[in-house]
């Protein structure tokens, strides 16, 4: 554990930091105006549409939206959190980091976690030196060539070999003078009993390191090179390994996963590897574990799709649609990348090769679309086994956090079943199962579109949108559009939350002589609230210093007539419900305000 960073050391990095010499770093800018132009590195383009602005320090894409500062930069480029990205941008500007002291626990600890990788490193050694060198390792080298890996992917993947005897790690460690108890914490020995000696986890297996993002190993898998069981063993959880929080082959599958702005999630080691191998550099594997939501939130740093590619068979689809759920909830879109029964990615790609498995990649199927055809054959055609299923499958359908994807997944499970839309989405916002008595059938619709796949470029925002970043634009330039928006209040004038944020951030913000520090304003966001921000920072204010006070006047009636537009997208659902409910009254009243707020959009 480190220490917290305190705040000057902080202000000191981002004053000695040139965004632009950081940015350019890692990719080709180009002068254009008061920008710097460059091909953004978070998606494939052609045309450069990355901004970098130095006077403010900004960086925005107009492309695929990503902006924020220099820390941001950094963060998203690397997968660092905003400390060890502060770290790293330190040393570029030569301030050395006195953090504040530790607890003489958090010392404890940090001393004990330094010691436990320093043991995982050696052992990792030890076991690669054995595959690589010594006669022990030959039947495993001879596994790996059979199976087409060379000593190059060994040396890369840093594979090893366990030989056959009782004490062989334990008796090196111990020759190197290493204490047996963190062997033991770390689960690599075990103590023996009635007398005997400590013994090896690891015997007559191939070895995979576990790493972290910061590439130091915190755990090893294991495989037998035949047909006994159990075919794979890992390292037990330990204070520097949880299994919950590390994905194998990410250390080297961030930089595949944010060019292609996808990843694959395979289940085996040697999946991955295959993947690895045959360019799929993108490719990561769970280590033996269901993915979790801290996986799911690893990944996201990454990609903006997932491609899931696990085994063909009954418990394979079940690890899939866990994972459908995690990735749902996350908002993470995710497809179903099929095989033949009994194929796997390392089997396939060795009789297929690289192009049938890309096309295999591009045929991939949206994992809840896959997953309702799924549950719809398992309960069968009859009314109760439809019932069961839309019982089923309604409550993940709640998981898509995007209400217009929701609505066509809706439409969908509609079409299929042959139940009233209306029925479906009323039972959805109730969050209770369908309507068991009774089943609206609605006439057969053709089967909707699945959602497409990320583009690179992004939809053009909306008139709503643009309406309220113009109003920020004025807030950051004019004190008087401030006070006008602080009396009438952001949460009536905004109706995105993030924007409503920068709003709010703003007027928290600005001095009583109407001065304000964009840069303090940037720091205190969060990272999507920064993007929007550099993105409206990097625009040209001066369109908007003709006339503020009407232009303040537009954009307050436009953020009236979205209240009403709103309003009048909810309640048909709300006199549906109140209908379902018997509440005629309220039916009634929900009715005379449609009929009045339509007469005031028309007027």
């Amino acid at each position: 554990m480190r220490g917290r960073i305190p705040e000057e050391k902080i202000q000191d990095i981002r004053e000695r930091t040139d965004i632009v010499e950081v940015i350019s770093s890692y990719l080709p800018l180009k002068r254009s105006g008061a920008n710097h132009l460059g091909l953004c590195p978070f998606h494939g383009e052609k045309t450069p549409s990355f901004n970098v602005n130095a006077p403010r320090q900004i960086f925005h894409c107009f492309g695929c939206g990503v902006g924020g500062n220099v820390f941001s930069f950094v963060m998203k480029m690397e997968g660092l959190s905003f400390p060890e990205a502060a770290r790293q941008l330190g040393e570029r500007v030569g301030i050395e980091i006195a953090e504040e002291a530790l607890s003489p626990a958090e010392e404890e600890k940090r001393v004990e976690a330094d010691r436990l990788a320093r043991i995982n490193e050696v052992a990792c050694d030890f076991y690669h030196q054995i595959l690589l060198e010594s006669p022990d390792g030959r039947a495993a080298r001879r596994y790996l060539r059979d199976r087409g890996y060379d000593g190059e992917i060994a040396r890369r993947f840093r594979l090893g070999y366990a030989p056959e005897r009782w004490e062989a790690l334990a008796g090196h460690l111990a020759a190197k003078g290493f204490d047996p108890a963190l062997g033991r914490q770390l689960g690599l020995i075990r103590p023996g009993k009635e007398g005997r000696s400590d013994y090896d986890l690891f015997r007559k297996r191939l070895l995979f390191p576990i790493l972290d993002l910061a590439g130091r190993v915190t755990a090893f898998g294991g495989r037998v090179l035949d047909d006994s069981l159990p075919k794979y063993i890992n390292s037990p959880e330990s204070p520097i390994y949880h299994k919950g929080r590390v994905l194998f082959g990410l250390c080297e599958a961030r930089e595949g996963m944010r060019q292609r702005r996808e990843g694959i999630v395979v289940e085996g080691y040697f999946d991955q590897m295959a993947l690895h191998r045959a360019g799929f550099t993108n490719a990561v594997a769970t280590c033996g574990t269901a993915l979790t939501v801290e996986h799911a939130r690893l990944l996201k740093r990454y990609a903006e799709r997932l491609l899931l590619l696990f085994d063909q068979d009954s418990a394979g689809r079940k690890a899939t649609f866990r994972a459908m759920e995690v990735l749902l909830a996350e908002g993470i879109p995710a497809s179903v990348v099929a095989l033949e029964p009994g194929e796997d990615p390392d089997s396939f790609l060795r009789l297929h090769g690289v192009e049938d498995f890309s096309r295999r990649l591009e045929a991939a199927r949206p994992v809840l679309e896959v997953y309702m055809e799924t549950v719809l054959a398992e309960h069968g055609a009859s009314i109760e086994g439809t019932t069961r299923a839309v019982d089923e499958i309604l409550p993940r359908l709640r998981l898509i956090p995007g209400e217009i994807e929701r609505s066509l997944y809706l439409r969908a499970l509609a079409a299929r079943t042959g139940i009233a839309e209306d029925l479906l989405r009323r039972q959805a916002e109730k969050g209770g199962p369908a309507n068991r008595p009774v089943l609206e059938r609605a006439p057969q619709a053709p089967r909707p579109q699945a959602a497409a796949a990320p583009r690179n470029r992004r939809e053009g925002p909306t008139r709503d949108i643009k309406t309220q970043e113009w109003l920020l634009v004025m807030m950051l330039a004019d004190g008087t559009i401030r006070a006008r928006v602080a009396e009438e209040g952001p949460e009536l004038l905004f109706s995105d939350d993030d924007r409503r944020a920068i709003a709010a951030g703003i007027l928290a913000l600005a001095g009583e002589d109407g001065s304000l520090s964009e840069t303090i304003l940037i720091d205190s966001l969060a990272e999507e609230q920064k993007a929007i921000l550099s993105g409206i920072l990097i625009k040209d204010e001066k369109a908007f210093a003709d006339d503020p006070a009407a232009i303040f006047e537009g954009c307050r009636q436009a953020a009236a007539l979205e209240r009403i537009r709103r309003r009048i997208r909810e309640l048909p659902a709300i006199m549906a419900a109140a209908e379902a409910a018997g509440d005629l009254q309220g039916r009634t009243a929900c009715q005379a305000e449609l009929v009045e707020l339509k007469r005031k959009l028309k007027k």
